[in-house]
């Protein structure tokens, strides 16, 4: 598999993995109120970040854009993996860690589109000519 080929997968994996957990998000399943209560910012922090992920999935699968995305993922997930770790558990509902190792994969998957189109993502915020 080459380069590009791998950042493409990497690029579909982490939108569809943002884009699976709006339904719930969005829909005020009980779960996700749960997590956000936990983090006390239910429900605003529920929709910001649904709205974030919407449009991280986006712009990561939009060649020209996919280092933009890529840079919002990374954030989202520093974001998930760190209240995972000192707030809301690895273990949540008794998911067996399942939402964790989804954020940890979306994480990876930004990071490696994020540092092999570094330049691009410079160039797309005009930080370098």
């Amino acid at each position: 598999m080459n380069k590009d080929t791998l950042l493409r997968v990497a690029a579909f994996v982490t939108a569809i993995l943002f884009l699976q957990t709006l339904y719930f998000k969005f829909t005020a399943d009980p779960e996700s109120v749960e997590l956000f209560t936990k983090l006390g910012v239910e429900p605003w922090g529920r929709w910001a970040t649904g709205i974030i992920e919407l449009i991280a999935s986006v712009l990561i699968v939009i060649r020209s854009t996919s280092s933009l995305g890529a840079f919002i993922g990374t954030g989202l997930m520093t974001g998930a993996i760190a209240s995972h770790l000192f707030v809301i558990g690895i273990d949540t509902n008794g998911d067996g860690g399942t939402l964790f190792t989804f954020a940890i994969v979306a994480f990876v998957c930004s990071l490696l589109i994020l540092v092999n189109r570094l330049d691009e993502l410079k160039i797309l915020l005009k930080l370098k000519k």
